[in-house]
């Protein structure tokens, strides 16, 4: 791997999210130069408190200003670009679908139109999709030639950024591939609507955590390293007719409703009996859904690392540094 990607100019969309900030770490260590491509220097983004953000070269601008995208693709002369950049939010979509389709399609579009115009400096493109894509199937575990069917804001404009990526590839040979996971967690997401961030705070403060849906809506969960990992995966083989243009499913197969995950993070942190609070108000949201990985293993060798004990373990353990940090700021302050 380290051979592989040193030395090599690599664009994130999308650095200062959680999968992005883990993504940059791992290309800093295999000893690739990276661009990260920033709307909003969050302060407490994994990427910044980590220092990595003096690491990397910086581009300034939005996913909805093509001129932006182009200055980054092009102006700084990447041959690999990542495009994780997006809303991300199934309910702040709802709310805002405006919003989403301008970040999340015409975003889209725009990273797959400055690759095509820096071809062929531009060698491989992995875009992040998800499980949403598929909408609500009468099938499960998903699989990668079913339709893709959203209808919420957020399903469809991750369904349109699939769709726009093979388009791209049909037409013009752009050589990029589709990432599509189950819900992703780690350290550095503090979107505290999540049920794993969200329940993991919960603990931490003695509170009972709060669930959303009825507690049985049944999803996969991906440790964020997994997800690196599937990224150079995918990166890695774009050289092979097999994989350029194709749509891969990351899983860990194991599909869970969310008081089992709840459960397992209880177990992990040692939390004491607790009832959680169900609200039963996820509008929007599909009930079951989880995917099969069986393409990604056979094509790319893919299969998770870690299991939900050992990720989860290392998410409590950044989120209990994290908190501590933010302890001790106020106390100095």
């Amino acid at each position: 791997m380290r051979s592989r990607w040193r030395e090599r100019r690599v664009l994130v969309t999308g650095a200062t999210g959680m999968v992005g900030s883990w993504l940059v770490k791992a290309l800093l260590a295999e000893g690739s130069t990276v661009v990260a491509f920033v709307a909003d220097a969050d302060p407490q983004s994994e990427l910044i408190r980590s220092g990595d953000m003096e690491r990397v070269e910086v581009v300034n601008g939005r996913l909805e200003r093509f001129a932006d995208v182009q200055r980054a693709v092009n102006g700084r002369e990447v041959d690999t670009v990542f495009h994780l950049g997006a809303h991300t939010i199934v309910g702040t979509a709802r709310r805002d679908p405006l919003g989403t389709f301008e970040a999340n399609i015409r975003g889209t579009y725009h990273v797959l139109e400055a690759c095509r115009r820096s071809a062929p400096l531009v060698k491989r493109l992995v875009v992040a999709s998800s499980d949403k894509a598929y909408g609500s199937q009468r099938r499960l575990p998903y699989v990668e030639n079913m339709p893709l069917e959203g209808r919420e804001p957020y399903e469809v404009s991750k369904s349109c950024t699939d769709l726009l990526s093979q388009s791209y590839h049909h037409a013009y040979r752009v050589p990029v591939a589709v990432l599509r996971c189950g819900n992703i967690y780690g350290g550095g997401d503090l979107n505290w609507s999540r049920i794993v961030p969200g329940t993991i705070r919960s603990f931490l403060r003695g509170e009972r955590p709060v669930i959303r849906s009825d507690g049985r809506f049944v999803r996969d969960y991906l440790y964020v390293k997994d997800v690196v990992r599937a990224c150079l995966a995918v990166a890695g083989r774009l050289d092979d007719p097999k994989v350029r243009g194709q749509a891969f499913n990351f899983s860990p197969q194991k599909p869970l409703t969310v008081l089992e995950v709840v459960s397992a993070i209880a177990k992990v942190m040692h939390a004491g009996p607790f009832k959680p609070r169900i609200l039963n108000d996820a509008p929007g949201e599909i009930r079951d859904q989880y995917l099969s990985a069986s393409k990604a293993k056979r094509l790319l060798g893919w299969r998770p690392a870690y299991t939900l004990d050992k990720g989860l373990a290392e998410t409590v353990a950044w989120y209990r540094a994290y908190f501590g940090r933010m302890g001790a700021s106020r106390q100095g302050g």
